[in-house]
């Protein structure tokens, strides 16, 4: 069996500057801190973000935002972090608000090998700029694209030395959609079992998608 087990420092060189990087959580809820604070030492720059939100100042990626790493965001809410909104009228940081919905269907698409999907979701506001439109059964739609990343950063409550994951309450949200549309995928684990440990039936992501596990709760 590969093992997949690494430390925080050896995730954190999986990160290059320039790269695309989705994180998981909301609200910094389901966020793996550790990596997040790996990253903020590393100093890593110029990063494209897909995240939910932007979390706070001091939690989640939000901590990104303040060392200024990311030249563009992909979320669907900044309000909790005013460094966002500061950078993006500023110019500084590229920001793209995406409803919530559109945005975890755009990842989805790209871990399912989509080519996209259409959506009513925008039309009529500025969502639909530059954006191909269909009449299907006389309504009108917007073509979304989907996402993919060069490195997935996760949270789960639980995973096993494979990689299969359970994830508790509110982690279930970007988390396992995530783990499909990332060339590589890192986990933090709150806890690492032995394969077999966790019930087959109690599995909410499979360890095919996951590359490498680094341990810990904070």
């Amino acid at each position: 069996m590969i093992n997949k087990i690494i430390s925080v420092k050896e995730a954190a060189e999986k990160v290059q500057d320039g790269m695309t990087v989705m994180v998981g959580g909301f609200l910094a809820n389901g966020t793996p801190e550790i990596l997040i604070d790996a990253l903020v030492e590393k100093n890593v720059k110029d990063l494209i973000l897909i995240c939910n939100d932007t979390g706070f100042p001091d939690r989640g990626v939000g901590k990104m935002v303040v060392n200024k790493q990311f030249k563009k965001i992909i979320a669907s809410h900044v309000g909790t972090n005013p460094e966002t909104a500061n950078q993006m009228n500023s110019g500084e940081t590229e920001v793209i608000l995406t409803p919530q919905g559109t945005l975890a269907e755009k990842v989805r698409c790209g871990g399912n090998g989509l080519g996209g999907f259409y959506t009513p979701t925008g039309i009529g506001t500025e969502a639909e700029t530059d954006k191909e439109k269909k009449v299907i059964d006389e309504k009108e739609y917007i073509l979304e694209t989907p996402l993919k990343a060069d490195v997935a950063l996760l949270r789960a409550s639980i995973a096993d030395k494979k990689g299969n994951m359970v994830f508790n309450k509110t982690m279930k949200n970007f988390n396992p959609l995530m783990a499909t549309a990332a060339d590589t995928v890192i986990v933090q684990a709150d806890k690492i079992v032995e394969v077999g440990e966790i019930d087959p039936d109690h599995v909410m992501c499979s360890g095919i998608f996951v590359d490498y596990i680094v341990g810990g709760d904070k």
